[in-house]
């Protein structure tokens, strides 16, 4: 006797699996926290980690308070999340521009080019820079900053100039590296204090003709 195979039961509330019924959740949680915390990026970059509250961000993106506790435990851990997705964004810039296979002098004036561009027009960036220079009121343990742009520039691209004879052999790459950052952190913070960074590209493409023009060798 032949046996008729049942059709497939329609998936429904009671047949769908955990992750079939938790996935739209977990994705609009995900979208609800990215919101909040593009939210919280600005506020803590206009007014700073004190001149910011739980209820100021909760009004920027319309939720209850509750809400926001609900992906961030308080102002302190919004923070961190803050400065980390700050870093995350260096670390998809260097990733990108080194995509594009370009030489190690033009790999070097491309990310600063782009890292100017970045304070410009991107909150996240600001924020976690100034949260990085707030870090005693937060007391919080943040990691320390300009150590990765000191040691991928040395390590790497100046490094990688020099024997290319891009990049003048007689500076340790390492105090370059130094200069080079503390020149463009230095040049964005000064850019921020006199004109709230309206003229920062203008200030980058002064830095950039002398310090980076005095690279090459003699």
């Amino acid at each position: 006797m032949n046996q008729t195979t049942s059709p497939p039961m329609p998936t429904t509330a009671r047949t769908a699996s955990i992750e079939q019924l938790l996935e739209p959740k977990q994705e609009r949680a995900l979208r609800t926290r990215s919101q909040i915390l593009e939210a919280s990026a600005e506020l803590f970059a206009q007014h700073g980690y004190l001149g910011t509250s739980i209820t100021d961000v909760a009004r920027s993106v319309g939720m209850t308070k509750g809400a926001v506790y609900f992906h961030f435990k308080d102002k302190e851990d919004m923070a961190i999340a803050v400065v980390e997705t700050h870093y995350q964004r260096w670390a998809t810039l260097l990733d990108s521009v080194h995509g594009q296979g370009l030489d190690p002098l033009a790999t070097i004036h491309e990310l600063l080019d782009r890292a100017a561009h970045a304070f410009a027009e991107d909150a996240m960036v600001r924020a976690g820079t100034r949260l990085q220079a707030e870090q005693a009121q937060i007391k919080a343990e943040l990691p320390r900053p300009y150590l990765a742009w000191i040691e991928k520039l040395a390590s790497n691209l100046i490094a990688s100039a020099q024997e290319a004879g891009q990049v003048r052999r007689d500076l340790e790459a390492a105090a370059l590296a130094r200069v080079i950052v503390s020149a463009f952190f230095g040049m964005q913070y000064v850019s921020d204090v006199l004109n709230s960074r309206d003229d920062l590209l203008t200030r980058w493409s002064e830095v950039r003709t002398v310090v980076l023009g005095a690279l090459a060798p003699r």
